[in-house]
Formats: C-alpha cells, sequence, structure tokens
C-alpha cells in the first residue's frame, strides 16, 4: 500500500497566498467563492480552521491550484499558530500588548458583566472591519463569543 503525503499547512498556506497575490485576490473574494466569511477563510488558509471538500475544491477551483493542497485544507490543524515567545511581527504584537495591558480588565468586565466564566472561542465569530478616519483610517475588530459559565458540583 503507498503512502500519499499530504501537503503541510504551512506549504499549503504560501502555495495559496501566494496564488491570491498572483491573481489580485483579496479574501473576501475568496470567501464569495468558497461561500464563507472572509476571517473565516483567512484562517482556514492560514492552518487554524479545517474546510470541508467542497469549500477547498472551490477555492483551488478559483486559484488554479493541485488537489493535494485541497487534502491540506481538510485535515483538521493543531490549533495555535504562534510561538510561546512574544510575537516579534508589529501587528501581531499589538494584540499580545493588547492582551498583555487590557486582559485582566476584559476579563473583569466580562465576569462583572456574565459572571464566573469564559468567552468560547468554539462558538465564536471575527470581524474586521476599516473604518475611513481622516486622521488616519481604523480598524474594527469585534470578537463574539458564546459565554461558557463555570459549573458547580
Amino acid at each position: 500500500m503507498a503512502f500519499k503525503e499530504t501537503v503541510t499547512k504551512e506549504k499549503a498556506a504560501e502555495t495559496i497566498l501566494f496564488a491570491k497575490s498572483q491573481k489580485g485576490l483579496t479574501f473576501e473574494d475568496i470567501a464569495i467563492a468558497v461561500g464563507r466569511h472572509p476571517v473565516w477563510v483567512a484562517s482556514a488558509i492560514m492552518g487554524q480552521s479545517t474546510m470541508n471538500s467542497e469549500e477547498a475544491i472551490k477555492l483551488i477551483d478559483l486559484l488554479e491550484l493541485d488537489g493535494s493542497i485541497a487534502e491540506s485544507l481538510q485535515v483538521i490543524p493543531l490549533k495555535g499558530s504562534l510561538d510561546h515567545t512574544v510575537p516579534v511581527d508589529p501587528l501581531i504584537y499589538r494584540f499580545h500588548e493588547i492582551m498583555q495591558v487590557y486582559g485582566t480588565t476584559i476579563k473583569a468586565v466580562i465576569h462583572d458583566k456574565f459572571g464566573d466564566g469564559i468567552m468560547s472561542a468554539i462558538d465564536f465569530t471575527m470581524d474586521i472591519e476599516k473604518k475611513e478616519d481622516p486622521n488616519g483610517d481604523r480598524v474594527i475588530v469585534t470578537l463574539d463569543g458564546k459565554f461558557l459559565p463555570y459549573k458547580k458540583w
């Protein structure tokens, strides 16, 4: 029995992002073709979400890529793409910084409003918008997760 090697998530992401760039497409363009939200599609491309066969085929057809890329998109990922060290990419670092500065505040306010529990990262959506502003465009990130109370027993 021959073993068929699957393209790694990292190599698939690199290939997809190169094809996306070559075709001048946005995540919004790909999302429309796939039939999902652009942030979710970006997450799947970056190896953090799992596409089904239909979604993966739509993506590789749009980008004219090999079927091995579609297979990689369907493999359940190991979640968490960042190292344990502080990120050095400036944009990712700012989100790390936001959590360092405001993480305990966010936690305190959530507990104040909901009680003892967490925000789900499974029953979760995210949106990223651009807001035009004469003083410099603004980034609006919306995190929308189900509240999960801790059980008492």
